[in-house]
């Protein structure tokens, strides 16, 4: 039986860049979860490769066809921004080892919907205040930043990451990215190990 493997994290923590690199890692065999949302396209980014980009319609004909896994919706200053998963067919647990990209919250749902026994979180952290100089220079390179809404994210993660939700949703293994490399080293002999 396969395993989902939950990549997730504050934001600036580096978790988007070891989720691709673990992707490209050729002997993890790892398959993609492509998560859905609401929110506009960013510069670089393309439809069906990091979201699949659809308006507030897709998200209703979905959920009345029962496909949504999880959602969250996220009041920003640009308004209602959804993200979500969907059991759209892809994921085929008797056959391949899948890796997403979530929040907290999306994983305890994945969890409960796919079973404990199918799910693997893999928690990256990093020290605030390397985070927030890493989400700043970020926002730099955007060529419209929007800073109110990276402080909102920021702000949102001490809440939504907090020492009590990591307990309750089971979390006991982190992974500390001072390093990338020694990071990624050590997030795939964990995967290795659960597979």
């Amino acid at each position: 039986m396969g395993k989902i493997f939950c990549v997730m994290g504050k934001s600036a923590t580096g978790k988007d860049t070891i989720y691709q690199k673990l992707l490209q890692e050729n002997a993890l065999q790892l398959k993609r979860i492509i998560p859905y949302t609401t929110r506009p396209i960013r510069e670089g980014e393309e439809n069906g490769r990091e979201y699949h980009f659809c308006a507030e319609a897709d998200v209703e004909k979905l959920k009345n066809e029962g496909k949504i896994v999880e959602l969250r919706a996220y009041d920003t200053v640009y308004g209602v921004w959804k993200y979500f998963t969907v059991n759209d067919g892809n994921i085929q647990l008797d056959k391949e080892n899948y890796l997403l990209i979530g929040t907290l919250e999306a994983y305890v749902k994945i969890r409960n919907y796919f079973g404990v026994e199918n799910t693997v979180p893999i928690y990256i952290e990093v020290e605030d205040g390397e985070r927030l100089l890493r989400a700043i220079s970020r926002e730099k390179e955007q060529d419209v930043p929007k800073y109110e809404e990276m402080c909102r994210r920021f702000l949102a993660d001490a809440k939504d990451f907090s020492e009590e939700n990591l307990k309750e949703a089971g979390i006991e293994k982190r992974f500390i990215n001072a390093s990338l490399d020694t990071t990624l080293e050590e997030v795939e002999s964990y995967i290795t190990s659960m597979m």
